[in-house]
């Protein structure tokens, strides 16, 4: 039996299940612009899967890579979940958080999707 498939599927379960709340916090803590961190850790991951042999490993670590790309993503989105009042906002940034609300405006109600927002900006 060749368990490799299901060792990387429950690791990219993991992997997944462990990115989403630190998106949640980076958000949280430091806002969108922390998104190059998340850049910087799959480059990282990214390179690492290049010069690994083995297989499983290297795997592992190409999703690792491309979860924190895809994070990239989520902090923009989750931005857009805080305005909403989807999740909580940083008491320390309640002045940006104002700041943008007032600059989408009604735009935010209209536009139940981030993704129709989103495109409705440019």
């Amino acid at each position: 039996m060749n368990f490799s498939g299901i060792i990387a599927g429950a690791a990219v379960f993991l992997i997944i299940g462990i990115c989403h709340p630190i998106v949640i916090k980076m958000e949280y803590y430091w806002g969108k612009k922390s998104w190059w961190v998340l850049f910087a850790a799959g480059l990282v991951f990214a390179a690492i899967s290049l010069l690994v042999d083995a297989l499983l490993v290297s795997t592992i670590l190409g999703a690792a890579a491309f979860s924190c790309f895809w994070g990239i993503h989520e902090i923009l989105s989750q931005e857009m979940r805080v305005l909403r009042g989807w999740f909580p906002e940083n008491p320390s940034r309640h002045d940006y958080y104002e700041q943008r609300r007032s600059r989408l405006g009604i735009l935010l109600k209209e536009y139940p999707s981030h993704r129709n927002l989103r495109d409705k900006l440019k």
